[in-house]
C-alpha cells in the first residue's frame, strides 16, 4: 500500500497514531495538572518502564497536557556524562524569562532571576548565552548544597508561577542516570513546593530500578510520587494500536494477521509500531493478510537488530557482553546472578562490579535481591539470533 500514507511510526519518543491502553496514567496526569493549579495537593508521577514501552511518548503526552493547562514546561532527558545543575539552569532560565513578562508576576520573577544567579555561582555553572542579567541573592540558593539549593530555587521559580497564575511542569527522561544526590534534591524540592501549595509538578521516567532508588534517595519518596508501571499492552489494546491507525486510513487488516503480530511482539508498543509500519509496506492492497507476514517479519527484525538492538550491544565492553550473553544462554529471565556466574566459569564476588557496571549502562537491572533482568525487551532473542 501507498508507503506515503503509513500511519505507523517506529522511532524513539515518536508519537504513535493510536495511543492505546495507557488512559489511566494520561488521566492521572491531567487531574494533577489541574488540582495543583487551583490550589489543591496532587502527586507528581515517576514512570516506570522497560525499553520501548512507550515511556517517552507518555511524557510527551503530559507535557501536552500541562501546556493546555496554562503551565510552562521544561523536558529534560538525564545523559549518563552531564550533571543536573547543568541541565536545569538553561531550562529554568528560560521558563522565568517567560514568566517575566506577566506584569503582576514581575517582582516575583526578579527575585528568582537572583536566586537562578546564585544558584550558578555556587555551582560554577558554563552560563554561556544563558547569563542571568541580575546581581545574585546573597544566601539564596547558594550553599553548596545541592539538596537545599535545589530546593531554594524551585521555591522561587514556583513563588513566580504563582504570581502569574501559571504553573510549571519539570519532566525528566533517562532518571536512573541521576545520581543519589540529584534524585534527593529534586524529590526534597518537590515535597518542599507541595507544601508551600505552589504550582510546580514534576514528571519523571525511566527504568523499573528507580522506585527503589527513589526510596533509598528519599524514604517519603512514596508519598510523594505514584510510580505507574508502563509494561507491554493488554492483547485487546494492542491490537487497537495495529487496527485503528490502520482503518482510520480507510483500510483493513485481517483478524489472523492481527494476532500473528501481536503474539510475535509480546505486545510492546515500540515492537508494535515497527510490524505496524512493515505489514503495511509489505501489502499490495486492502486487507492486509497473512501472505505479507514473511516479509514484513523479516525487515521488521532486520531493522531492529540493526537499530533498537544493536545500538545497545555495542556500549558494552567485550567482557560485559560475555555477561549479557551467558544471561541469554539461561533462556528467559530473570535470572539469578549466582546462575551466570556458574555459566561464565567464574567466583559471583569477581563479576559484582561488571554486573554493577552493565546496570549503570542502563542495559540490565535488578527485579529482587539476586536477581537480573534484561532492561530492553526481546534481547535475549536478539542475542541468540546473533551470538550465540
Amino acid at each position: 500500500m501507498d508507503p506515503v500514507r503509513n500511519p505507523f511510526a517506529p522511532g524513539a519518543g515518536s508519537q504513535p497514531p493510536e495511543l492505546a491502553g495507557r488512559q489511566e496514567i494520561i488521566t492521572a496526569a491531567d487531574t494533577a495538572l489541574q488540582r495543583v493549579l487551583l490550589g489543591r495537593p496532587a502527586q507528581s508521577q515517576m514512570l516506570l518502564g522497560l525499553r520501548g514501552v512507550g515511556k517517552t511518548v507518555l511524557l510527551n503526552k503530559i507535557e501536552q497536557l500541562a501546556e493546555e493547562h496554562g503551565y510552562l514546561t521544561s523536558f529534560i532527558e538525564a545523559p549518563e556524562d552531564r550533571k543536573l545543575v547543568d541541565l536545569l539552569y538553561p531550562k529554568v532560565h528560560q521558563v522565568l524569562r517567560k514568566l517575566s513578562l506577566t506584569e503582576g508576576a514581575k517582582s516575583a520573577t526578579h527575585a528568582a532571576l537572583r536566586a537562578l544567579r546564585s544558584f550558578a555561582g555556587s555551582f560554577k555553572i558554563s552560563v554561556g548565552d544563558f547569563e542571568v542579567a541580575v546581581d545574585p541573592e546573597p544566601g539564596v540558593a547558594d550553599s553548596g548544597n545541592l539538596e537545599y539549593d535545589v530546593t531554594e530555587l524551585f521555591l522561587k521559580v514556583g513563588e513566580a508561577a504563582k504570581a502569574a497564575e501559571r504553573g510549571w511542569a519539570l519532566l525528566i527522561d533517562e532518571v536512573q542516570y541521576l545520581s543519589t544526590a540529584e534524585l534527593g534534591a529534586l524529590i526534597v524540592a518537590i515535597h518542599r513546593v507541595n507544601q508551600k501549595a505552589l504550582p510546580v509538578l514534576m514528571f519523571g521516567a525511566g527504568l523499573p530500578a528507580i522506585a527503589a532508588l527513589s526510596g533509598d534517595a528519599k524514604s517519603y519518596a512514596e508519598r510523594l510520587f505514584i510510580f505507574p508501571q508502563v509494561d507491554a499492552l493488554r492483547k485487546e489494546d494492542a491490537v487497537n494500536a495495529i487496527r485503528q491507525p490502520i482503518e482510520e486510513e480507510g483500510e483493513s487488516i485481517d483478524a489472523e494477521v492481527l494476532d500473528r503480530i501481536v503474539a510475535l511482539t509480546r505486545g510492546y508498543p515500540y515492537f508494535l509500531q515497527e510490524w505496524g509500519y512493515q505489514v503495511w509496506n509489505a501489502s499490495a492492497a486492502s486487507p492486509i493478510a497473512e501472505d505479507c507476514i514473511d516479509a514484513a517479519g523479516t525487515e521488521a527484525l532486520r531493522r531492529l537488530d540493526e537499530g533498537f538492538f544493536k545500538v545497545r550491544i555495542e556500549r558494552l565492553t567485550p567482557k560485559e557482553k560475555e555477561y549479557v550473553i551467558a544471561m541469554a544462554r539461561l533462556g528467559a529471565g530473570p535470572y539469578r546472578s549466582s546462575d551466570v556466574a556458574e555459566m561464565l566459569n567464574e567466583k559471583l564476588t569477581t563479576l559484582g562490579p561488571r554486573r554493577a557496571q552493565i546496570i549503570a549502562k542502563g542495559m540490565i537491572y535488578s527485579p529482587a535481591h539476586g536477581d537480573v533482568a534484561f532492561t530492553v525487551p526481546l534481547f535475549d532473542e536478539y542475542l541468540k539470533r546473533h551470538w550465540l
